[in-house]
């Protein structure tokens, strides 16, 4: 009679899952198109039709929570008042926004490695790092009303001397969230789940979203010699039998990020079973989106949202709306 019941609320818990709708993510806006995390970008993914703008943060000198990938400006994006390339990467926390501001990220170096990766986005000159407060205005300029916010905090906890102090960071963060009364369309992401911590003790409405690696280049949750991953706030991955699933459920979350490339048939059911929304990064393959979309994953990141639109359209889910708005 137990097993009965049991499996009576997991067929419930599955067929909810289904019935959700697809979360279609545009990554950095849309990385493939515009340049990556700027209001161009933004635009391009609403006027596409997104459900979710998904970007990375950091803090200036001044406390301003702008939209950045990296900690310091990036020489591969950034030029400056003499437009010639960076020589040398600057911390985001040791300028102040005006200073930020100086800076063009409009077009990529056409000698990096980045550039032969999205050699279609469209080079647009005089582009600067926007702060969240301009993201967010330009979604309530656009008529927007749907579309959420997937927010990475760019901390990691073996460099802390690269950011402001979480603590600070997050509250940074939070006030701009509030202000804007986003709580209930914003989640805030990491692969340092110490900030995930904070987010749900200072404001239990936002939901939280575990990002994880399992590769060679990074693995943010292994257990190292029997102890915790520096990444995981003290949460152990050795004390839930390998299962990443239930780490996260352990440290309180419901939305489970990992590379795509982790990802098996298997861990997705387990993962559902642990009552996780599974939502991959970053799918820019046709046909790997179709495979996960068939395997049951509840959304998917993508550098290109026009192609995972189309497959998503072809897969017959519904499509959020397309919203043009001028930046």
């Amino acid at each position: 009679m137990k097993n009965r019941y049991l499996l009576t609320a997991l067929i419930v818990a599955l067929s909810a899952t289904n019935l959700m709708a697809f979360d279609l993510q545009g990554h950095r806006g849309a990385r493939g198109l515009m340049p990556e995390n700027t209001l161009l970008a933004f635009a391009r993914a609403l006027s596409i039709g997104v459900s979710t703008l998904e970007f990375d943060t950091a803090v200036t000198k001044d406390g301003v929570v702008v939209i950045s990938h990296n900690r310091g400006l990036d020489k591969a994006l950034t030029r400056g008042t003499d437009n010639q390339w960076i020589k040398k990467s600057i911390l985001i926390r040791d300028l102040t926004f005006e200073q930020l501001q100086q800076y063009d990220v409009g077009r990529i170096d056409p000698d990096s490695r980045a550039a032969s990766r999205f050699a279609k986005q469209t080079s647009v000159d005089q582009t600067r790092i926007p702060s969240l407060q301009q993201v967010f205005d330009l979604v309530a300029k656009s008529g927007n009303t749907s579309v959420k916010f997937n927010i990475e905090t760019k901390i990691d906890p073996s460099k802390p001397g690269e950011t402001v102090d979480l603590e600070k960071f997050v509250a940074a963060l939070l006030k701009v969230i509030e202000k804007n009364a986003m709580a209930e369309r914003v989640t805030i992401q990491s692969f340092d789940w110490r900030s995930l911590q904070v987010v749900q003790k200072s404001n239990p409405q936002i939901n939280t979203v575990y990002l994880t690696a399992q590769q060679q280049w990074l693995d943010n949750v292994k257990s190292v010699d029997g102890k915790a991953s520096i990444w995981t706030a003290g949460f152990n991955l050795d004390d839930h039998q390998g299962d990443v699933g239930k780490l996260i459920r352990a440290a309180g979350g419901k939305i489970w990020s990992p590379f795509f490339g982790d990802l098996t048939p298997a861990l997705i059911e387990q993962a559902h079973l642990n009552g996780l929304q599974v939502i991959p990064w970053t799918v820019n393959d046709e046909t790997a989106m179709e495979s996960l979309i068939k395997l049951g994953v509840d959304g998917l990141i993508s550098d290109y949202p026009d192609r995972l639109r189309q497959v998503i359209a072809k897969n017959g889910l519904e499509l959020p709306p397309a919203t043009p708005v001028n930046p």
